[in-house]
C-alpha cells in the first residue's frame, strides 16, 4: 500500500480538473465515523500500536450519468472530494487530518460502493530526535495518504438520507522524502450516513454511444522525472534525482494499452549512503567509488480514464552496482494528458512495500 501528491494544488490540478461540468449538478454528501486497528505491516512499529484508532470521513460526491464517454465505461462512478479525521489514540502518533480526491466505483446494481482517494494528510506529532524519538511511522508533517473505503451504500431511503456501512484501509507515508517513515496502515469498520442534495429530482443514465474498437499503431513515450528524498538513515539529508524512461505503448482497446521500456536513475542519495556505509561499515565492503546510477527494464500497463490516465509498472534493474532493497521495483501513479501528446505526471516508485521516492515527471507520447 505505500502506494503523490506533495502539495493540494498538484492534488485538484490531477484530479479536480478531470472533472466534468456539464448538467446535472448532483450531490451527495456522506459522514462515517470509523474505529480500527493500526496493522502490524512492519515489527519496526509494535511499539507504537497500543490503541484502536478513531475518527470521522468526510465526503461529498458528484454523480455522472453518462454525459461524457469514459463515465459509461466506468459504470457511472461518482467524482468527488474527501476529508478525514483520524484519532490514533496514540500520543506518540498523533492525529492526523486529510484531504483527498475520490471516485466512486459500484457493484451489484450500485449497493456496493468502492471508494479510492488519494491524497494528503497533516501530523500532529512526527518524529524529533528530542522530543519525539519514539515515532519511527512518521518522519514529517505533511504524508502522501491513500484511502480505500468499501460500503454497502443505499441512497435516499427517507427524506434524501441514506446509509453507508463497510470497511475501510487507510494509509499514511511520507514516500522517504524524510526519514523515519516506516508507515502506518489502519484498517477500520465504518458505519454512516448519506444526504442526496436533489432528493426530487430524477435523472436517467446515458447509455454509452458505440465508437467501435480504437485501433493505434505502437506509440514511443519519453519521460523525465524528478524530486527528492532520503536514505532510511535518519538526518543524513534529502538529495535531488532524475529519471530518464523511454517506453513503447501499445493500445488494447478503448481503455487500455501495454507498455515496455527502460528506466535510467540518478538517484543522489544512493551516493551519499554509499559513502556512509563505506566508511561506518567495513564489515559490508562497500567501495567508497561503487556507481550510484541503476539501469531498470519494465513492463506496464495504463488504463485511460478520460484526461486521466492510471499507470502500473513492474521493473527489474539491469544495472545493479550498489544493493539497495533488491533487483525489482514498481510504480503506480497517475498521467494527465494535455492535448494528445504531452502529459504530466505523478509516481511513487517503491520495492515492494518500501517506498522510495514520489517523481513528478512531464513527458511526451509520439
Amino acid at each position: 500500500m505505500k502506494h503523490l501528491l506533495h502539495s493540494v494544488f498538484l492534488l485538484c490540478f490531477f484530479f479536480g480538473i478531470s472533472q466534468t461540468q456539464k448538467a446535472p449538478k448532483d450531490f451527495v454528501l456522506d459522514a462515517n465515523p470509523f474505529y480500527g486497528s493500526i496493522l502490524l505491516h512492519n515489527p519496526d512499529i509494535s511499539h507504537l500500536i497500543t490503541d484502536h484508532p478513531t475518527g470521522v470521513i468526510l465526503g461529498i460526491s458528484r454523480k455522472t450519468y453518462g454525459h461524457k464517454e469514459w463515465e459509461a465505461d466506468f459504470g457511472y462512478p461518482d467524482t468527488g472530494y474527501t476529508l478525514v479525521y483520524h484519532n490514533t489514540n496514540n500520543p506518540t502518533l498523533g492525529e492526523l487530518y486529510g484531504v483527498y480526491g475520490h471516485y466512486n466505483f459500484y457493484l451489484f446494481k450500485r449497493y456496493l460502493q468502492l471508494r479510492v482517494a488519494q491524497g494528503l494528510a497533516y501530523n500532529t506529532n512526527p518524529y524529533d530526535k528530542d522530543d519525539n524519538f519514539r515515532n519511527n511511522a512518521y518522519g514529517s508533517h505533511i504524508l502522501s495518504s491513500t484511502l480505500l473505503m468499501l460500503n454497502y451504500h443505499k441512497e435516499n431511503l427517507f427524506a434524501g438520507f441514506g446509509l453507508n456501512a463497510g470497511l475501510s484501509l487507510i494509509h499514511y507515508s511520507n514516500a522517504n522524502f524524510k526519514a523515519p517513515n516506516t508507515s502506518t496502515n489502519t484498517f477500520a469498520l465504518n458505519v454512516g450516513l448519506t444526504y442526496y442534495l436533489d432528493k426530487d429530482a430524477s435523472y436517467e443514465y446515458l447509455a454509452p454511444e458505440s465508437k467501435g474498437k480504437i485501433m493505434e499503431p505502437i506509440r514511443y513515450n519519453l519521460v523525465l522525472r524528478g524530486g527528492a528524498n532520503e536514505s532510511d538513515v535518519i538526518n543524513m539529508g534529502r538529495y535531488g534525482f532524475a529519471i530518464v524512461s523511454a517506453y513503447a505503448d501499445k493500445r488494447l482497446g478503448k481503455r487500455s494499452a501495454i507498455q515496455l521500456g527502460t528506466d535510467i536513475f540518478f538517484s543522489n542519495f544512493l551516493k551519499e549512503l554509499i559513502r556512509y556505509q563505506s566508511i561506518s561499515f567495513p564489515e559490508l565492503d562497500v567501495a567508497p567509488d561503487t556507481d550510484y546510477k541503476r539501469v531498470g527494464v519494465f513492463l506496464g500497463h495504463e488504463l485511460f480514464v478520460n484526461k486521466l490516465s492510471v499507470i502500473a509498472q513492474l521493473g527489474y534493474y539491469v544495472y545493479y552496482p550498489f544493493d539497495f532493497e533488491g533487483k525489482v521495483y514498481n510504480r503506480i501513479g497517475l498521467k494527465r494528458y494535455f492535448g494528445d501528446k504531452v502529459f504530466g505526471a505523478v509516481t511513487l516508485k517503491s520495492h515492494g512495500a518500501k517506498a522510495e521516492a514520489i517523481e513528478f515527471g512531464i513527458g511526451v507520447r509520439l
